[in-house]
């Protein structure tokens, strides 16, 4: 079993990896912004809270100096910023100054998959981060993922809540742009399995599910789950800004991570 540092603990892919780690036996260090959020209902001995921004240097003090693998699952999108890479780099850069203190042997991010086309500020920054974790000089695995479908998703909770409540959906554009969902255990299953694996050190890994399709195809075939009738016609008018808008009303998600979504 392995001593593990994982950063964004209370995000919805850091509490589950940390139940997973947790399951198997590892020793957790869970790094936390605030007090007061629950991760397990019923704190066991093998994990550790650790409460600290990693804004600043000092946020990881208390990691022990034998820590092996460090999960960088960290992201600024909680508000609007227009300095986001700078916020993003600095979170990066204070967090491999942090790991670099200890004897840890990986680190182990999951990103986004990328294409070749026009960057959203969110995507460039995400790349800026790999940059980043692979000049470390630490060994690194990357891991990118499309849609991730599982509940507190906030992809998933769009799709869940834009085919729940709309019978009829007059859509924006980017409807049709493609993905390639993954099932959260699935990433769960990968980010575990590359634990201290010589195969995948220094290594980049697309990870998704069997079908590339279109946001729309997503919709329809969540509708097709759930057993709903459900049309949709793309318009032409609505813009990334204000179809983020439109999200707001109809979904739970906030304005700023519905507006970072979209646009990428």
């Amino acid at each position: 079993m392995h001593k593990i540092l994982v950063t964004g603990a209370s995000g919805f892919i850091g509490k589950r990896l940390i139940q997973a780690l947790l399951q198997e036996g590892h020793e957790v260090y869970a790094l936390l912004r605030t007090g007061g959020i629950s991760i397990v209902q019923d704190k066991p001995d093998n994990l550790h809270l650790i409460y600290g921004d990693l804004r600043k240097r000092d946020a990881l003090s208390e990691l022990p100096e034998d820590i092996e693998v460090a999960y960088y699952l960290m992201h600024s999108m909680s508000a609007i910023a227009s300095d986001l890479s700078d916020i993003e780099r600095q979170v990066a850069e204070n967090f491999v100054a942090s790991v670099k203190g200890t004897k840890v042997q990986q680190i182990i991010y999951l990103g986004a998959i990328v294409s070749d086309s026009k960057l959203s500020l969110h995507l460039k920054s995400r790349l800026m981060v790999e940059e980043i974790l692979k000049e470390s000089g630490i060994a690194f695995t990357i891991l990118r993922a499309s849609i991730i479908i599982g509940s507190a998703s906030a992809s998933f909770e769009i799709i869940r809540d834009l085919v729940e409540k709309l019978p009829v959906m007059v859509a924006p554009r980017w409807v049709k742009s493609l993905c390639q969902p993954i099932a959260v255990r699935d990433v769960l299953f990968y980010l575990k399995g590359v634990i201290l694996n010589p195969q995948c050190m220094g290594c980049i890994f697309e990870i998704g599910g069997p079908e590339v399709m279109s946001f729309k195809q997503v919709l329809l075939e969540y509708a097709k789950i759930r057993h709903l009738k459900r049309y949709i016609f793309t318009v032409p008018v609505l813009t990334p800004h204000l179809s983020s808008y439109w999200l707001v009303f109809i979904t739970s998600v906030r304005f700023s991570l519905a507006s970072y979504l979209v646009e990428s």
